[in-house]
């Protein structure tokens, strides 16, 4: 049976789980009428049994939505539920989904045993990748290995991809979907040491910065703007801002909420990157600090932060205009995360952690209204590691506390107690939550790893986790012969499993040698590379050659220069849409056969032509099946 065969089924099954519909919130804040009543605070309406069965719903999924809650254990759970709803309600979201399990968390030290307490780069990069690692590797192994990311393989596989957080895109969570470096404090071009040998000009991939803009997601929002104003020190842009160089490889860059609002659509001719803030988010609520015996007080109440950000940045808001941008025929594939839960424990800020937890809350409901309605996507929402905070019965004599009036009315105390004032609290080694809801959710029942997570995504959105095999059929063409100093287009299709490709040109005699010039590195945009280039002005047979970045796949196409040929040949059918050619990675242009995007401005003049035609077409076939 499919999904949406048994989407019914399943609907009506998360009503009776949940107690409640998805779509009334409201159902979820009412505490029991008499919890000290015989069964009067029970959550369960009768035998679950058929129930719970049919809210198994057998995949695969056209989607896939995971949202992240940093830090967000059971405990972390449990404070924002009995604070915002009393202890016997729900969050209308987290608490919505009809499948739960718990999974394992520890991550590894270098020498491969086990580390019990992880940090969100460890973690991230287990259920990115299925391959546990070390605290602070991002996507690479215990022996800096990178593997390749759900992200990068939804891409891959055809399918539109979204990424999203309340902190610096360069974060650990956002990172570990689109970067591969040995040390999770490379954001940017000037983290030196931070990077190490990850750094362009030492030979790495480069800083997280620059991954990020490499991977091409469809959608990247966040915060983290003030890494992408660094500028690029070597590789295909040195001497421009990241964000100078995401505009020119074809990016709308939105730095604000207008200029978010105004984009309309996103694919790989034109990807949507939003930093709107230098770091972090401010949060939802404003700080309350525990103190020592903080919890003898009187209870405080939450109150909204002189500093959040327009609602059209809420997290929520943000999960809706992604998965607007993102929901289509191909399919798609988003993380979310809500990632000050932790940083406001790290700070012993209780109202901070509750109002990211209720931002978090929030984007599930966006998430669960849109799987509700669409019958063929699967959501899960879990954590990347446990924290600190617990609800303690009395005030402790030497932890930091806190006490809280509940939407009850009711004294909440708080404490932490794994660091001092001033200090930065620990993660801990607990097992979280992890529930889903959706084609192939059953997998999240149980007890399991977080590794497990990959699995059970690619899985569910059937990927083929092999990158070369999805270039082994790519294809080179150019015109056959060109006039000296004409316009020749090469056109490369099917490279799927590779996001850049380098190239060259080379001739056999010597004369044609020196005419010759690198191509340098190019976008592939959906499996395709069009690029116009000024053929060298010395008659001869020359060699194109691609190579595609991410798999090796070798390309090799030959033409000749001749008197009396076309100067412009007819081009070879082109790949679905063109290519954004860099430079050539010394920075330097000209030559004898110049680049699209390099100093030849005839040349760049086609191919601004081309990335238009690209954006035309794809922009009419999303009004196409729209229509």
């Amino acid at each position: 049976m499919n999904a949406r065969n048994t989407f019914a089924r399943s609907a009506i099954a998360l009503a009776l789980v949940a107690g409640a519909a998805l779509a009334a919130p409201a159902a979820y804040a009412a505490a029991p009428s008499d919890p000290s009543a015989p069964g009067g605070a029970t959550r369960n309406d009768g035998d679950q049994t058929a129930a719970l069965r049919d809210a198994i719903v057998d995949g695969p999924a056209k989607n896939v939505i995971l949202l992240i809650g940093d830090g967000m254990g059971d405990s972390e759970i449990t404070v924002a539920r009995d604070y915002q709803y009393g202890a016997g309600g729900r969050l209308p979201g987290i608490d919505a989904l009809p499948l739960t399990g718990s999974y394992t968390t520890y991550s590894l030290n270098k020498d491969g045993s086990a580390d019990y307490v992880p940090d969100s780069a460890a973690t991230g990069s287990a259920w990115a990748t299925g391959t546990k690692t070390y605290d602070g590797a991002i996507s690479v192994d215990i022996a800096g290995q990178g593997h390749d990311t759900l992200l990068e393989l939804a891409k891959a596989n055809g399918r539109k991809t979204g990424n999203v957080s309340t902190a610096e895109l360069q974060d650990a969570t956002p990172a570990v979907q689109a970067a591969h470096v040995a040390g999770r404090k490379c954001y940017g071009p000037d983290s030196v040491k931070q990077c190490g040998a990850d750094l362009l000009e030492n030979g790495g991939r480069g800083s997280i910065s620059e991954q990020i803009l490499d991977t091409r997601a469809d959608v990247t929002l966040g915060g983290g703007s003030e890494s992408f104003e660094q500028t690029a020190k070597a590789g295909a842009w040195p001497g421009a801002t990241l964000f100078q160089q995401a505009a020119t490889r074809g990016y709308q860059v939105a730095r604000t909420a207008a200029d978010l609002a105004a984009i309309s659509g996103a694919d790989q001719a034109g990807p949507v990157l939003g930093a709107f803030t230098p770091g972090n988010f401010p949060t939802r609520f404003a700080e309350t600090t525990a103190t020592v015996g903080g919890a003898d007080a009187a209870p405080v109440s939450c109150t909204e932060s002189a500093d959040r950000l327009d609602s059209s940045l809420s997290l929520a808001a943000l999960t809706q205009k992604s998965i607007d941008l993102l929901k289509g025929d191909k399919g798609f594939f988003l993380q979310v995360e809500g990632a000050s839960i932790d940083k406001q424990d790290h700070a012993a800020n209780a109202c901070g952690q509750i109002g990211e937890t209720i931002d978090l809350d929030e984007a599930v409901q966006v998430a669960l209204d849109f799987a509700k309605a669409d019958g063929d996507t699967l959501v899960i929402v879990t954590a990347d590691h446990a924290h600190t905070s617990q609800i303690v019965d009395s005030t402790p004599p030497t932890s930091l506390s806190i006490a809280l009036k509940t939407t009850e009315g009711s004294t909440m105390k708080v404490s932490y107690g794994t660091a001092g004032a001033g200090g930065s609290q620990q993660h801990t080694g607990s097992q979280v939550r992890i529930a889903g809801y959706g084609p192939g959710a059953a997998n999240v029942v149980g007890l399991t790893d977080q590794t497990d997570n990959f699995f059970t995504i690619a899985g569910a959105l059937q990927l083929n986790r092999g990158l070369p095999a999805l270039s082994a059929g790519a294809t080179l063409t150019v015109p056959e012969k060109v006039a000296p100093g004409g316009t020749l287009t090469l056109t490369a299709s099917g490279l799927n499993g590779d996001r850049q490709v380098n190239g060259s040109v080379s001739a056999a005699t010597a004369a044609a040698r020196a005419a010759a010039d690198a191509i340098g590195r190019t976008d592939v945009i959906d499996g395709g590379v069009a690029l116009a280039l000024t053929a060298p002005t010395e008659p001869g047979e020359y060699t194109v050659a691609l190579t595609g970045e991410q798999t090796g796949k070798a390309l090799t196409a030959t033409f000749t220069v001749a008197e009396g040929a076309p100067t412009t040949p007819t081009a070879s059918p082109s790949p679905t849409a063109p290519a954004v050619a860099l430079p050539p990675s010394d920075g330097s242009g000209g030559g004898g056969l110049a680049l699209t995007g390099g100093t030849v401005g005839a040349a760049a003049l086609v191919a601004l032509a081309l990335i238009a035609a690209g954006l035309l077409l794809a922009r009419a076939r999303t009004r196409a099946r729209r229509a």
